[in-house]
């Protein structure tokens, strides 16, 4: 009953051809949405990835960009409004840790690296949809919708060689706060997804032995799936189920951490 307002609605995902991006795109197109999916680089199975999602009921496009590039930013906006006629909803999906580097190896090119893919990516691409979602939610009378993608790094500073992926996720769960004050009179909500550790390439790097020690500790027992993280993004989608939702935090972490 609550997601059915996500049926023809216009999402935009960045980072989105494998892990957390493509499950939350197989959600919406489950729904009947029009989703776009984002990459640097055009996969292989990029052919199989579109035919999938739109053989679940929803349409699908593919918009190759380095968002670490405000130009590409702009650029993707706009190939996607020319290809769906506007923006309901924008997940900021895209980020990555770069590489683990101590704190005595961090130079000026990686600390640029690691900003620009991880908080450059999210505020220009905001920026570029801003008047988009804007003009959706006037046209509807229904809000618009901004998720971020945080993590549980964001809360606890991160893992070895991680505290710059941390600090910029930190930064993107306070950043929302100013967009709230100045943005929702605009019909627009921001909240972000803080997922805990999750069993994609992101942790590739991790023995199974590693991976098995995180899970110990965590109160349901197991690492999650990208699909465990799906729902949230349906969650705040959707004005109907969470209309009244703003500058939140939902950490997706089976109790890992507990703010």
């Amino acid at each position: 009953m609550y997601f059915e307002d996500l049926k023809g609605k216009r999402i935009l995902i960045t980072g989105s051809t494998m892990g957390i991006g493509l499950a939350a795109a197989q959600a919406f197109a489950q729904l009947g949405a029009k989703v776009g999916l984002n990459g640097r680089r055009k996969p292989e199975n990029l052919d199989t990835l579109l035919a999938d999602l739109r053989s679940k009921g929803g349409e699908a496009e593919f918009f190759q960009a380095d968002i670490a590039s405000t130009a590409d930013c702009e650029r993707m906006v706009s190939e996607f409004v020319a290809r769906f006629g506007g923006i309901d909803v924008l997940i900021n999906n895209a980020g990555g840790l770069v590489a683990r580097k101590p704190l005595d190896q961090i130079d000026d090119a990686f600390f640029a690296d690691v900003i620009n893919v991880n908080v450059r990516s999210a505020l220009m691409t905001t920026r570029f949809a801003l008047p988009h979602l804007k003009a959706a939610a006037q046209a509807s009378g229904k809000t618009s919708s901004v998720i971020l993608v945080g993590s549980i790094a964001g809360h606890t500073g991160g893992g070895p060689g991680a505290s710059l992926y941390g600090a910029t996720k930190a930064a993107l769960h306070n950043v929302q706060k100013n967009w709230v004050d100045y943005h929702s009179g605009d019909g627009i909500r921001f909240n972000t997804v803080s997922p805990g550790t999750v069993d994609t390439a992101f942790h590739a790097d991790k023995t199974a032995e590693t991976k098995a020690r995180i899970a110990s500790g965590i109160p349901l027992g197991r690492l999650g799936q990208a699909e465990d993280i799906a729902p949230a993004f349906v969650f705040l989608a959707s004005h109907a189920a969470s209309g009244y939702i703003t500058g939140q935090i939902i950490d997706v972490n089976g109790g890992q951490f507990m703010p």
